[in-house]
């Protein structure tokens, strides 16, 4: 393979004398170039466009789990509700600063490389979890983890770099932050609080760990009280128990399938640390590396909670595995000049998905005269060319859709079209009704929306909701035309006299 010296290079810095800046312009232009094509589609992930609607709601002054309701932390929408509130209603702003947040991670996750090993190992180990954080699947998308670990790293940096009190007070609001967008890493905290416990046994001074723990804890505590505070003045604070806290515990719940699903993970993970540990190329004695180790089980430990585990969840744990991988190659002495051209081929053709995108949004600019694509944007631009009433409407699919006309899902169990079945949360946000076939009901018949929207050949609910799919499919028979298909989305509409 001949690959031209000077990009090998520009790829083998001499990384002692890398500024922090430059790295993270690095960072940045990488991460932007990779999801740049996703920033027009309407939507990458249906999470993504529940989370816009809340944000949207709370703009337009209605607090979190008031108005609409999803089963998130309320940070989460506050993070979209601020970018909502400068750059007004921007598919562009939102995944640019989606972009810049994967590159805060991969900044930190170099910073940790380098605690732990070189600015090599980090350097990698940053160029790695962009990747990651931005690959295979929905990840295109700004989702609870990317925020959770944009505040979370940040946090696990300053315990590993500093050992004075504000900084331990300053990383537990970034953890509280981070818990605030993702509870599941409680369980990570918890890890840490483990490691300065333990190390405070170790060093015989058991006081100094449990000190570092209450600082760091006084923050987490800060940062969750506050974001409980606007519902407590407002007399609403049993919302905020109820959505913040109960909702979620009850969902995990619900949702428990086999830890056979997670297994796969933890085999792996064990027999990498095994081989690792036997090689020595991991010393788990080192101090950062088992905090890094604690972080990590924890966080796996959560997956075994809930019984399930996806590419989303997977995010939370790349940036850790990626400072251990980088690690584990240099000490094996895999990090040799003679493999970068190998790296460089790796690197080049690992992002086929985002070329894939940028086919795309130039195929779509060529027939539709613009880059932003999908049927999110397409059928309001149905809607509103036909003269159909943007208010009057019920996205089960594309629910985006609201966010672009401009109107509102037509009830809190309808802001996240999968909320309709999720029978177990209702009672957390005083549904009124109690049954999916009763919210269905009152969507189709009693609120008799002119436009229904779904996707064609496509289920309208999971597989398992045998009973709600074929009422929708009879009422819209009964009751409704198809109008048009738009793309792959159907478009119906009410009949008179119906």
């Amino acid at each position: 393979m001949n690959i031209p010296g000077k990009v090998i290079t520009s790829l083998t810095p001499n990384y002692e004398k890398l500024s922090d800046r430059k790295v993270f312009l690095w960072l940045a232009l990488i991460s932007i170039l990779i999801r740049l094509p996703f920033f027009f589609r309407d939507y990458i992930d249906r999470d993504e466009s529940t989370f816009i609607l809340m944000a949207q709601s709370w703009v337009d002054g209605n607090l979190p789990y008031t108005h609409l309701w999803d089963l998130k932390p309320p940070l989460v929408y506050l993070f979209f509700a601020t970018i909502i509130y400068i750059f007004g209603k921007s598919f562009i702003a939102i995944r640019l600063i989606g972009a810049l947040g994967v590159a805060i991670i991969a900044f930190f996750t170099y910073k940790i490389g380098k605690e732990v090993k070189s600015a090599a190992v980090g350097y990698w180990a940053a160029i790695g979890s962009v990747y990651l954080l931005s690959l295979f699947g929905s990840l295109q998308g700004v989702m609870s983890e990317h925020l959770s670990m944009l505040f979370f790293m940040p946090a696990l940096f300053l315990l590993i770099k500093y050992n004075q009190k504000k900084w331990f007070f300053l990383s537990g609001i970034l953890l509280g932050i981070s818990l605030m967008m993702k509870l599941n890493l409680a369980y990570a905290v918890l890890g840490i609080a483990i490691f300065f416990i333990g190390e405070g046994f170790v060093k015989k001074n058991p006081f100094t760990g449990l000190l570092k723990m209450v600082i760091m804890g006084s923050g987490i505590v800060l940062i969750i009280g506050l974001t409980a505070l606007p519902y407590s003045l407002d007399g609403l604070l049993q919302i905020w128990i109820d959505s913040v806290i109960l909702a979620p515990l009850a969902y995990a719940t619900s949702i428990q399938t086999s830890i056979l699903k997670v297994l796969p993970l933890c085999l792996l993970l064990l027999a990498a640390a095994i081989i690792s540990w036997k090689k020595k190329w991991i010393n788990f004695r080192e101090p950062i590396i088992l905090l890094l180790v604690l972080v990590i089980s924890g966080i796996v430990f959560s997956f075994f909670k809930s019984g399930k585990v996806n590419g989303h969840y997977l995010m939370q744990l790349y940036p850790m595995l990626m400072v251990l991988l980088g690690l584990v190659l240099t000490n094996a002495n895999i990090g040799k000049k003679k493999y970068y051209p190998i790296v460089l081929l790796i690197a080049l053709l690992t992002p086929v998905e985002s070329y894939m995108e940028y086919y795309a949004i130039f195929k779509n600019k060529a027939i539709h005269g613009t880059f932003f694509n999908g049927e999110g944007i397409r059928v309001p631009e149905y809607i509103l060319a036909n003269e159909l009433d943007a208010k009057e409407i019920l996205f089960f699919e594309y629910h985006i859709g609201y966010w672009v006309l401009g109107a509102s899902p037509p009830s809190k169990a309808a802001t996240h079209p999968s909320n309709i079945c999720r029978t177990d949360l209702f009672p957390y946000f005083k549904n009124p009704r109690n049954t999916s076939m009763a919210e269905l009901e009152y969507l189709l018949d009693d609120i008799q929306p002119q436009s229904v929207v779904t996707r064609m050949n496509k289920s309208v609910f999971d597989k398992e909701f045998v009973e709600e799919d074929a009422y929708v499919r009879e009422y819209l028979s009964n009751h409704y035309r198809l109008e048009a298909v738009v793309g792959r989305a159907e478009i119906f509409c009410r009949l008179k006299g119906h």
